[in-house]
């Protein structure tokens, strides 16, 4: 048999082409677990049904006390903003509490479509933010600002649990103080008092002066009189006229009810 020479041509390897890379991108690097203690702290806010102060959170959830507290909240907040949550952990009334985000506030009330606690009147809505600027304050100023009497609007306040009695003034018959409670800027979403809208940016009710406890009580007498042209009756003295009953004294009495500070 002759030798033929072999033309077939077969692949070399420096003919043979490396594969084209993939396109395909790597999957994504899973996000790192929650140490225990930001579980723990995730668990007991996500159970409670009201603010937990830090150090409350850090009894239960055995951490190392306050700042241990803030920075697992802090490790929380970041988890939830990069995976997209829509809830987050806020500071209110000196604690935390688990939240959802204001966009939200539309649909989540869908669930809630009458709360009573969330409707005020008007006048108690005047009454509540006269006393939390002006805190403490006496029944005497507020209604000096309102111009009416105030006593029923701050009894509802008070039973609403938004109000208090927050001491007595040192001046004659030591009439009561009114303040705001902690319930209160839990209903209003606020850390605290510092976060009110800036008060300078509020319409004032009155001249900017001070206005003294007795003047609008000798300013109604005075009408009271020249309306029903009688003297007016004396106020009563002691600590009877200090709760805040809000029972208004008769018609030819009407100054009587500002003197009264309660």
């Amino acid at each position: 048999m002759s030798d033929v020479e072999d033309t077939r041509n077969f692949p070399t390897a420096d003919s043979i082409e490396s594969p084209a890379p993939s396109c395909a991108q790597p999957p994504a690097e899973a996000a790192p677990a929650s140490s225990p203690a930001a579980s723990a702290v995730e668990a007991v806010l996500f159970a409670a049904d009201k603010p937990l102060a830090p150090n409350k959170i850090s009894d239960i959830a055995e951490l190392g006390g306050i700042r241990a507290v803030r920075q697992v909240v802090a490790e929380l907040n970041e988890r939830y903003e990069r995976d997209g949550r829509s809830f987050r952990i806020v500071e209110i009334a000196g604690g935390y509490q688990m939240q959802t985000l204001p966009q939200y506030a539309e649909l989540v009330a869908r669930l809630h479509t009458s709360r009573s606690e969330a409707k005020l009147s008007q006048a108690a809505l005047e009454t509540l933010a006269i006393v939390a600027y002006r805190q403490p304050v006496l029944r005497a100023d507020v209604e000096a600002i309102r111009g009416v009497a105030c006593g029923e609007v701050l009894r509802n306040l008070m039973e609403k649990n938004l109000v208090r009695i927050a001491g007595r003034a040192e001046e004659i018959g030591r009439p009561m103080l009114y303040g705001t409670t902690n319930h209160f800027l839990e209903v209003f979403g606020l850390g605290g008092l510092k976060d009110l809208p800036d008060a300078e940016n509020l319409r004032e009710p009155v001249a900017p002066q001070a206005v003294k406890p007795a003047e609008p009580a000798e300013n109604e007498q005075a009408q009271a009189e020249e309306a029903s042209g009688q003297p007016a009756a004396d106020a009563p003295d002691g600590d009877a006229a200090d709760a805040p009953d809000g029972d208004a004294p008769p018609a030819g009495d009407g100054g009587d009810e500002h003197h009264e500070e309660g």
